[in-house]
């Protein structure tokens, strides 16, 4: 194989994987009143209260507001809606990349911004909405886990684009431009 054909094989696996994390985040935030039941119900399984019951108390709390919010205003969920439509929007814009990495590097930059966009947006709103430091350190990580792919993948498009530039036509000896 190439040293173009692996590097090319190489960032769609990155990307691949990124995009599927993407959707997975995207599709788990349409359902969250039931998974937030479920995750709760899991939890007291795995007995989880004795060993972390700060954890415990923060997943019922939010399950709660969810209950009340889902009862009462249906209406405020459909903004996580919005959310993972929108995860998954985002996702489809990185078949740009798959298809031409070295064109598309635009798009990889931009994930790359997206994720360090996410640890201001958690240290600000975080506190204001009165979110656990824990949590927002949790939060922190899809910023600090989702670029890493993001930076593997634009160094290797960096590569290759190195690989595929046409280098200047040789000049002859004794002839002045």
């Amino acid at each position: 194989m190439s040293d173009r054909a692996a590097l090319l094989k190489g960032i769609r696996a990155w990307l691949a994987l990124f995009v599927v994390c993407l959707v997975l985040s995207g599709a788990t935030a349409f359902p969250l009143v039931h998974e937030l039941r479920w995750t709760e119900s899991l939890l007291r399984a795995l007995s989880v209260p004795e060993h972390l019951p700060g954890v415990m108390e923060w997943i019922q709390r939010v399950r709660e507001g969810l209950d009340a919010t889902d009862e009462r205003y249906p209406f405020v969920l459909y903004g996580t809606d919005w959310l993972a439509f929108a995860h998954l929007v985002i996702a489809v814009a990185f078949y740009g990349p798959y298809r031409d990495p070295v064109r598309n590097i635009w798009v990889v930059e931009f994930g790359m911004i997206a994720c360090a966009g996410i640890v201001p947006l958690a240290l600000i709103c975080g506190p204001v909405r009165g979110i656990p430091f824990w949590w927002t350190v949790i939060d922190l990580s899809f910023g600090v886990f989702g670029v890493i792919p993001l930076y593997v993948v634009r160094k290797r498009i960096k590569r290759l684009e190195a690989l595929t530039a046409t280098p200047p036509p040789p000049v002859a000896a004794g002839v002045t431009v």
